[in-house]
C-alpha cells in the first residue's frame, strides 16, 4: 500500500475584484451590546477563521447571478444573526462584547479567468486564498473590525466560489456553518432559517465565586515558548491522504478489547505516535495531545440547537515521550478515551472559572500537538440554490508547526478521503513518513 501525500502548491489564479461593500441586515435590528461567553473570548480563540465552498453551474439556475443571490440572502440572514453585523469592543478585564451597530458585513464581488476543472479532478486545500478572499487592510484585530467577510467569485464555466472569514470569538465552526446554512436557505426562498439562532451566552459565563475544579493542563503556561519545531525555520509541509484502505490498515493496530473508538481517535493516536518518534525527544520529556470536544450536549440541559457560540473544550492527553514511542496505538486510544470522558458540564464551568481568574490564557504550546476534526462541520451542505458544493470546508489546510486539521474531500473514484497536513523539519519528516508507512504496511 502506498502512502499518498499531496504537494501543496495552489493554482495560480487571475481574479478581478470590485471594491468591497457593506451588507447590512435587510430590516432594522436591535441596537444593543451583548457579552460573549467566557469560553468565546479566551486567548486561544482570538483569531480569524477562513472557509470556502465551490459550486458547479446548474442549468436550472440559468440567468440567476450567484453574486446577487448570496448578497441578498446574506442581508436577509443578518436580520436573524444581527450580532454578525456589529463590531467587538473590549470591556474591563479583557472581556469582549459585541456592539450590535448593524454597520454590516463586507462583501466582495469577483470574477476569475478559470473554470472549476482548472482546480483539478479533486478539489481540496491549499487554495489561492489571497485571490479568493480579499484581505481588507487593518481587519485582523479582534476589536472594531468586521466579524464576517464574504467574497463570491464567478467562474467562466458558470460555477462560483464562496469564501468567507469569521472571527472565532463569535462562533466556532458549527456556529459559522449555521449562519451560512441560513444564508443558503434565504437564497432558496425561505422566510426564516430552519434553525433559529440562539445567543444565550449568559449560560457560559464564570460562576460568581469562581472555582477551578479540574487541572486543565491544556492551559499550562510555561516560561519559555518551546515549539516542537525547536526554532527550525525550514519546515516542510506535506498533506497525507487516508482513504478506506489506509484507515482499515490503521484500525488493525487497535487491540480487540478496545471497542469504542472513532476514525478521528485512531488517526490522531497513529499520527501523534509517528510524530513523537520522528521528533526524537528525551524519553522523560512530557508531551501533550490537544483535541477539540464539542460540549453542546454535555450540559444539563444541553445547549439549544441554534446556539452558535463556541462550545468546545480542548482537553489534553499528557504522557512521557518514551511511553508514546514504545507503546502501541491501543495505549494512546485508552488515554484519549479517558480524557474525552472527563468533559462534562462541570469541566466546562471549570474552564470558564479558569478564564476569569487567570486572565483568559492561551492554550499551552510546550511540546504540544493539536489535532482538530473539521470533517463534519456542515460546510459541504450549504446550498444557495445550485445544490451542495463540490468542496466545502476550511480554506487553508491549517498547517501550523504544531497542529493538524482533518479535512474531508472526495477523490476521483468518489471515495471519501481524509486529508491531514503535517509540518516538520526535513529529516524528521523522513522519519515520520517511514514510521507511518510501517504502520500502514504492517502484517498484523
Amino acid at each position: 500500500m502506498s502512502l499518498m501525500t499531496q504537494e501543496t502548491t495552489p493554482l495560480v489564479l487571475n481574479v478581478t475584484r470590485g471594491e468591497f461593500e457593506l451588507v447590512c441586515p435587510a430590516k432594522d435590528t436591535p441596537r444593543e451590546q451583548k457579552l460573549v461567553s467566557d469560553i468565546d473570548d479566551q486567548d486561544g480563540l482570538r483569531f480569524q477563521m477562513p472557509a470556502i465552498m465551490f459550486y458547479r453551474a446548474d442549468p436550472s439556475m440559468q440567468g440567476k447571478d450567484p453574486v446577487k443571490v448570496v448578497k441578498d440572502a446574506l442581508a436577509k440572514a443578518l436580520v436573524f444573526f444581527y450580532p454578525y453585523a456589529g463590531r467587538i469592543v473590549e470591556g474591563p478585564k479583557r472581556k469582549l462584547i459585541v456592539d450590535c451597530t448593524g454597520e454590516g458585513v463586507p462583501f466582495i464581488e469577483a470574477e476569475a479567468d478559470a473554470t472549476l476543472e482548472d482546480f483539478g479532478g479533486e478539489i481540496h486545500p491549499p487554495f489561492p486564498l489571497e485571490e479568493l478572499l480579499y484581505e481588507i487592510p487593518n481587519t485582523d484585530a479582534m476589536v472594531g473590525t468586521p466579524l464576517l467577510i464574504v467574497q463570491v467569485t464567478r467562474l467562466k464555466c458558470g460555477g462560483f466560489i464562496v469564501a468567507l472569514r469569521c472571527n472565532h470569538v463569535i462562533s466556532d465552526g458549527t456556529g459559522v456553518m449555521q449562519i451560512m446554512n441560513a444564508v443558503g436557505e434565504m437564497g432558496r426562498g425561505f422566510v426564516a432559517p430552519s434553525i433559529l439562532p440562539v445567543w444565550d451566552r449568559e449560560r457560559l459565563l464564570a460562576r460568581d465565586t469562581p472555582n477551578v475544579t479540574f487541572p486543565h493542563p491544556e492551559y499550562d503556561q510555561h516560561e519559555e515558548v518551546d515549539h516542537h519545531s525547536n526554532g527550525e525555520a525550514n519546515l516542510v509541509q506535506k498533506s497525507f491522504l487516508f482513504g478506506p484502505t489506509e484507515l482499515a490498515a490503521l484500525r488493525r493496530h487497535v487491540p480487540l478489547h478496545i471497542k469504542q473508538f472513532s476514525t478521528f481517535d485512531v488517526l490522531s493516536a497513529s499520527l501523534w505516535r509517528c510524530r513523537t518518534i520522528a521528533l526524537g525527544l528525551d524519553p522523560e520529556q512530557e508531551i501533550r495531545l490537544l483535541f477539540a470536544v464539542n460540549a453542546r450536549n454535555k450540559f444539563n440541559s444541553p445547549l439549544e440547537k441554534g446556539y452558535y457560540g463556541n462550545a468546545c473544550a480542548f482537553p489534553a492527553v499528557c504522557a512521557k515521550a518514551g511511553d508514546i514511542c514504545k507503546n502501541g496505538v491501543g495505549y494512546i486510544l485508552e488515554k484519549i478515551r479517558s480524557v474525552k470522558n472527563e468533559v462534562n458540564e462541570e469541566y466546562m464551568r471549570s474552564i470558564m472559572d479558569l478564564m476569569v481568574t487567570k486572565d483568559r490564557p492561551h492554550f499551552t504550546v510546550h511540546q504540544t500537538y493539536v489535532v482538530s476534526d473539521l470533517r463534519h462541520l456542515g460546510f459541504a451542505d450549504v446550498d444557495f440554490g445550485w445544490g451542495k458544493p463540490v468542496f466545502g470546508g476550511p480554506a487553508s489546510n491549517g498547517s501550523i508547526p504544531d497542529a493538524s486539521f482533518f479535512i474531508s474531500f472526495k477523490n476521483k473514484k468518489g471515495e471519501t478521503m481524509v486529508m491531514v497536513p503535517v509540518s516538520l523539519a526535513p529529516p524528521k519528516m523522513d522519519v515520520f513518513i517511514n514510521e507511518l508507512r510501517g504502520m500502514l504496511q504492517a502484517q498484523l
